[in-house]
């Protein structure tokens, strides 16, 4: 029973990242709950230490958006950098794509996730944002390159 829960334990753990909020902007006002705003996110890569994302995208307010029932728009950007030293060892063992964050954009049939791409031919971390959904998704993307150098 021990041995099950501690799995269980380490699987919620093993998950993607978790998001910092940076700040937001407000871009459309509402008479009653909060206003529709544009939040900036930032998470590091739970695989590869020294790389940080920075991720923005629409969060809708208003009554549902309060309660938790609205449905957030499907854009977002990204940009990832390399925030300090990355472990070269590291990045041969790396699953690639590998999703690195989610976050749900409605209550249930929708999410934000940034996947990972390793192109190691061109020693390159590309991190590319969507949507989805359970039914259908969304072409609208973004990605970001981080590139490591020359060995």
């Amino acid at each position: 029973m021990r041995r099950t829960g501690l799995f269980l334990l380490l699987a919620l753990l093993a998950g993607p990242a978790a998001a910092e909020d940076i700040g937001s902007v407000g871009y459309r006002f509402k008479w009653l709950g909060p206003n529709d705003k544009i939040v900036i996110q930032a998470f590091d890569d739970p695989d590869v230490p020294g790389v940080t994302c920075y991720m923005s995208h629409a969060r809708t307010g208003g009554i549902k958006g309060a309660i938790g029932l609205a449905e957030d728009p499907g854009e977002a950007s990204i940009a990832c950098r390399q925030v300090g030293p990355v472990d070269e060892s590291r990045l041969a063992k790396l699953e690639s794509p590998h999703e690195v964050f989610s976050e749900r954009a409605s209550f249930i049939f929708k999410s934000t996730q940034v996947t990972r791409f390793w192109d190691a031919k061109r020693r390159a971390l590309i991190y590319l944002v969507y949507t989805d959904r359970i039914i259908e998704g969304s072409p609208r993307n973004s990605i970001s390159v981080v590139p490591l150098g020359e060995r």
